[in-house]
């Protein structure tokens, strides 16, 4: 049975930091793309940053230096390192993962992953 399940949420200030993690079971984390997607109140969930299993990385615009996504395979953990976070950051921030044999290339796009955690609440005041 496949669980993916975040954790790191917060509050934090403006120009603060803060370290998600998700742990994954029930697959072969190195056949998997990784990614984090975020949803802030009244809008559609959002690409932050995805990974595949040699370490290539994707961000969106809005995050590119400021989050760093990395993954620990032994482990099957992946991670989100953000920095300098600004109240916009505010959002649920989901885990997802998908097989790498359903997609082409690095993706943000929802659709193309087909397991994701409950999400973790990441608050950040002005």
């Amino acid at each position: 049975q496949v669980q993916v399940m975040e954790s790191g949420g917060g509050s934090v200030q403006s120009g603060g930091s803060l370290r998600l993690s998700c742990v994954v079971s029930g697959f072969t984390y190195a056949n998997y793309y990784m990614a984090w997607f975020r949803q802030a109140p009244g809008k559609e969930r959002e690409g932050v940053a995805s990974i595949d299993s040699e370490g290539t990385t994707k961000y969106a615009d809005s995050v590119k230096g400021r989050f760093d996504i990395s993954q620990d395979n032994a482990k099957k953990t992946l991670y989100l390192q953000m920095n300098n976070l600004k109240p916009d950051d505010t959002a649920v921030y989901y885990c997802a993962a998908t097989h790498s044999s359903t997609v082409q290339i690095l993706t943000l796009t929802e659709a193309d992953f087909n397991y994701w955690g409950q999400g973790t609440q990441v608050t950040v005041s002005s």
